[in-house]
């Protein structure tokens, strides 16, 4: 628990394998669960995480299997039928049947951090990437009650991307500007930052099926939120890049998000003003 509140953290990750279980071995005490969502990883992620949590059960002294797997059938939308037997577990491991893109294994952790009773629920990426020593900042405005969801921002300073290639910044500096056009958050830097927190309150107003499963989400998130009239905050953080790789490619991601965004700016008026 943190300042009064109960925090879920999801941890998407597909491919992680060697970064995965260090992620999940960082976060703070204070943290009451983890939703370590498995997208249908094709290299150890799933062993390794099965592992890390059977390592906790065993040093816990508590018998039996805790890594059973809780199968999505196919990825965010579908019945969590297992689910229930899990969520009295700190660490709750899901693998999706079928790879369903960042956002589908967001949207499950989502879920399931609903269906716990989490108060505001934080997503740290699987790999390696956010810093677990700033969750704090990041929950700050969410639990105080000063946004309904906040993200962190790499682009405040030439200080803070200082580890942001010149080709990633232009493309996260281009997207930014359709972001907050598309999206009416115009306070708002850095879409693609994936470091967020949420309350449970704001997340039950969302239509999480009709988000974008794959990397978009975070740009539809903004969108969806603006569209049910909540408050987004940003917090500042230093970029940081290790031995992982991104899955963004610009060049391709660019037009495709584009495209996402047209569409989703009409969509957001329309709600908005005109029902």
């Amino acid at each position: 628990m943190y300042n009064g509140s109960t925090i879920g953290v999801v941890v998407p990750a597909y491919n992680e394998e060697g970064f995965i279980s260090d992620v999940i071995d960082s976060l703070p005490e204070y943290v009451d669960q983890v939703f370590v969502i498995d997208d249908c990883s094709t290299d150890g992620t799933w062993t390794e995480i099965k592992e890390y949590v059977d390592t906790e059960v065993k040093q816990a002294g508590v018998t039996g299997d805790s890594a059973e797997q809780i199968v999505v059938a196919d990825g965010a939308g579908t019945t969590i039928s297992e689910s229930q037997t899990f969520l009295d577990k700190r660490i709750v491991p899901v693998r999706h049947q079928t790879n369903g893109g960042r956002g589908a294994a967001i949207q499950t952790g989502y879920e399931l951090a609903l269906m716990s009773g989490m108060d505001a629920i934080a997503v740290l990426d699987g790999d390696g990437q956010m810093d677990p020593n700033i969750l704090d900042e990041i929950l700050d405005p969410v639990v105080e009650g000063e946004a309904d969801y906040a993200k962190g921002n790499r682009l405040i300073s030439r200080r803070h991307c200082a580890q942001m290639s010149n080709w990633r910044f232009f493309g996260n500096a281009l997207l930014t500007i359709l972001t907050k056009v598309a999206s009416g958050h115009w306070k708002m830097r850095d879409p693609q930052n994936g470091y967020t927190a949420i309350s449970a309150t704001a997340l039950e107003q969302l239509s999480l099926n009709d988000l974008f499963d794959d990397y978009g989400f975070l740009n539809d998130m903004l969108i969806q939120l603006d569209a049910n009239g909540l408050t987004v905050r940003d917090v500042p953080m230093e970029a940081f890049y290790g031995d992982e790789s991104s899955g963004i490619r610009y060049s391709s991601f660019v037009p495709k998000l584009s495209m996402l965004l047209l569409r989703g700016f009409f969509w957001r008026i329309g709600k908005k003003f005109f029902r």
